[in-house]
């Protein structure tokens, strides 16, 4: 049995049950294979009150320090961050954090083979120092915006290159993100490809007709999945809507930019067609999937973007800017279709190329079911049992990731 501890802040928690849940469901179905047991350390940011009035710092607040999800151990160690002006302390108050929760586990009888981190700065460069004062190998997964805009610091790239030296494997979701990763000097050889997957048992066609009558929607119905934050792009979908007056648009997400959003919608005139729902909990956006015809994302960047995967196993196929991994998920017109310029005529223009030539449901279905976890988690098992195997001594042996590349398929790495 190989011991991994997770260390990560994108890690869901009571307070926010949507963050980072695709690192819970990675782990979750590696899990499901047997062989490797788990404890979490997903640290929370340092804030004084719960207060609702203090938005999005007030969950912060209000995670529980300890919790059990799924039979797991989860430890929610406060960090302290200062917005704007304390990123490059963040590694530090990190690694501190996490030490504290490592030494109390080991205190309590615990131990470790390896650290499973993701996000790579400041999680993965706090990981690498947690590895090197715990004498334990890391593995580091690359996700987003930890590859595709923080590097551009130049202290965030050189600890990013440094974490990368340390570790015993390198993982991202998709290609885009591996050649850029490489491209920060991370060794070649101790890099892989884990895609991300879908849950194909809860993520399912479903009941249409009731999905739509639930909603209170009907004709052709756009849906956009994400925060309320500027790379994801709802205004431009909002925008796009004035060309297609026959469409409603749900969003659904929370963030900053709602009132922004809801004011654009009224100059613009469709704000009877645009309908915000806020979050929707993870286990209800099966059926908020179902209810649309299209899904839209709208994105200036995003590593592999589980939402489209999300819909188009619910049948309903996509249309998301081709940035990043997104054309690595939509390969087939029965998947949807890609934007190449990221405008809002353009999304206005290939939606009506989409409408014009809609798959069907069940043959987007049929797509989405290439894209199960079973895989990716035989790959996971593999590569955290080699590399906890291997130890601390041989962390920079590259025999863990060629374990774990036998059981991938060559479509999952791309490339690489």
């Amino acid at each position: 049995m190989v011991r991994v501890l997770v260390f990560s802040t994108l890690y869901p928690n009571a307070a926010q049950p949507n963050h980072g849940v695709f690192v819970e469901n990675r782990l979750l179905h590696t899990l499901e294979l047997g062989g490797i047991e788990a404890t979490v350390i997903a640290p929370t940011p340092y804030f004084p009150s719960s207060n609702k009035i203090f938005g999005r710092y007030a969950a912060f607040a209000a995670a529980p320090r300890r919790e059990e999800r799924h039979g797991l151990e989860v430890l929610h160690p406060r960090y302290l961050v200062v917005p704007r002006i304390g990123t490059a302390w963040t590694p530090d108050s990190l690694f501190r954090a996490g030490l504290r929760a490592a030494r109390a586990l080991q205190a309590a009888g615990k131990s470790f083979d390896v650290i499973d981190a993701h996000y790579f700065y400041p999680d993965g460069v706090a990981a690498a120092r947690l590895g090197q004062e715990l004498k334990l190998p890391v593995v580091i997964t690359g996700r987003g915006s930890d590859l595709t805009l923080l590097p551009e610091t130049p202290q965030a790239r050189a600890l990013i290159h440094w974490a990368a030296q340390e570790a015993s494997a390198l993982v991202t979701v998709c290609e885009d993100l591996r050649r850029r990763l490489l491209g920060l000097g991370a060794p070649e050889a101790r890099t892989l490809v884990l895609r991300n997957g879908v849950d194909l048992q809860r993520f399912t066609p479903g009941d249409r007709q009731a999905a739509r009558a639930g909603l209170g929607v009907d004709g052709f119905v756009l849906l956009s999945v994400g925060s309320l934050i500027p790379r994801k792009g709802h205004e431009l979908t909002i925008e796009a809507l004035t060309r297609h007056p026959d469409c409603t648009l749900l969003i659904a997400g929370h963030g900053p930019l709602r009132a922004e959003l809801e004011a654009l919608a009224q100059r613009l005139g469709v704000a009877d067609r645009v309908r915000f729902l806020g979050e929707i909990p993870h286990d209800a956006l099966p059926t908020v999937y179902a209810a649309a015809d299209v899904m839209v994302l709208a994105s200036s960047r995003e590593g592999w973007a589980n939402v489209l995967l999300e819909s188009m196993a619910c049948g309903t196929p996509v249309l998301a800017t081709d940035v990043n991994g997104a054309r690595e998920i939509v390969r087939s017109p029965a998947a949807g279709l890609l934007v190449r310029n990221r405008t809002a005529a353009a999304l206005a223009g290939v939606l009506e190329k989409l409408r014009g030539n809609m798959p069907s449901r069940e043959a987007t279905r049929r797509y989405s079911e290439g894209f199960g976890w079973e895989e990716t988690a035989r790959a996971n098992r593999a590569l955290l049992t080699a590399v906890g195997k291997a130890g601390f001594e041989h962390r920079r042996s590259i025999e863990s990731v060629r374990e774990a590349r036998r059981h991938l398929a060559t479509s999952l790495e791309g490339a690489a």
